[in-house]
């Protein structure tokens, strides 16, 4: 049997990576037994440098490690809390904030959605997570790539935008497979369409719930800041916001496509079926009278009309036969109406 990692891609305190930013130089990392040490030198003055530290919830080390940390109530009761709504608050010099994301290797699936925590301070960002998350692990490609932040604020305005960048690449697949379907619709192949549209549509419906109140969170945090957030990173993450903002609004209209081809696949089923019902019925009509007759002669009694006459079943069969042409012809011409 092979060896069960029980630290989950962490250390033994839970922390995943920790990078520590200077001024104007690439970020570098540090483990979890130096950041104590290193937040100490920062409150004795260095200026400018800050940590982002991100954890992994499914180490139960660390929680325990964070609460050495001093962070605020709402941060820790956040670790505990469900799938739920987006929230961005301020708990007296720093911001908590409980984010939704994208799994790192999620497909269609409408539960590929889980919860992101994160506290931000002047000099430190703190994440944790119970599964790796996709702009999360995006926004850490960008920092190992060399990328220079000039605050917590500056990340996470970067965090928001390749949330919006997953968003956008979800809303392509999902336009390429409904142009698809559009496709076969054309084609008049209904039945794999249906179920396929039902599966997008709640996929995206549930993204739209877990992530449209996002951008909002941001833009009311934007009206009343913290003292502590600079001019600068306001604009980054005014930018950010209204860039994640209108990846949703795409989202809106592609659910509303997605919703108008089911009306139309409705609409075409239920075209087919009259057209069924409609088939039967004039079958139905049509042999009305060949039935109907042939039960009258089917009875063995007597007295039944040219019975003795050389000719009667012809008579019989052409009098059919002017009948069924003369209903085939009111019902047909009934349905051209």
């Amino acid at each position: 049997m092979p060896k069960i990692d029980p630290t989950y891609g962490s250390d033994q305190h839970g922390l995943v990576w920790g990078y520590r930013f200077a001024p104007n130089q690439p970020a570098r990392p540090v483990t979890s037994e130096a950041v104590v040490e290193f937040l100490t030198t920062l409150d004795s003055g260095a200026q400018g440098e800050f940590f982002w530290l991100h954890f992994s919830l499914s180490n139960l080390a660390s929680e325990a490690w964070l609460r050495n940390l001093n962070l605020p109530d709402a941060f820790y009761e956040a670790l505990h809390s469900e799938v739920g709504s987006t929230r961005l608050e301020q708990d007296a010099n720093s911001l908590v904030a409980v984010i939704h994301d994208v799994l790192f290797e999620s497909t269609f699936d409408a539960s590929a959605v889980a919860t992101s925590q994160l506290c931000i301070a002047p000099h430190l960002l703190v994440s944790a997570r119970h599964r790796p998350l996709r702009s999360v692990d995006q926004l850490r490609a960008a920092v190992r790539a060399g990328e220079v932040f000039r605050s917590p604020v500056e990340l996470l305005a970067h965090l928001l935008r390749d949330q919006a960048g997953v968003l956008v690449t979800i809303l392509r697949q999902s336009t390429l497979r409904v142009d698809q379907i559009e496709d076969r619709l054309l084609a008049n192949r209904i039945a794999a369409s249906r179920t396929e549209l039902g599966s997008l549509r709640r996929v995206l419906v549930r993204l739209q719930r877990l992530l449209a109140p996002e951008p909002a969170a941001f833009f009311r945090l934007l009206n009343r800041p913290p003292d502590w957030i600079t001019e600068e990173d306001l604009q980054d993450l005014q930018q950010a916001a209204e860039e994640f903002s209108a990846a949703v609004g795409d989202s809106v209209v592609l659910v509303e496509r997605v919703k108008l081809i089911q009306e139309e696949l409705v609409a075409l089923v239920n075209e087919q079926t009259n057209r069924t019902l409609f088939v039967l019925t004039v079958v139905t009509v049509l042999a009305l009278p060949i039935n109907l007759v042939a039960g009258l002669f089917g009875m063995n009694v007597s007295g039944i009309p040219l019975a003795e006459h050389g000719y009667g079943f012809f008579l019989i069969v052409g009098g059919l036969m002017v009948l069924t042409v003369l209903l085939a012809y009111l019902t047909l011409g009934r349905r051209r109406d």
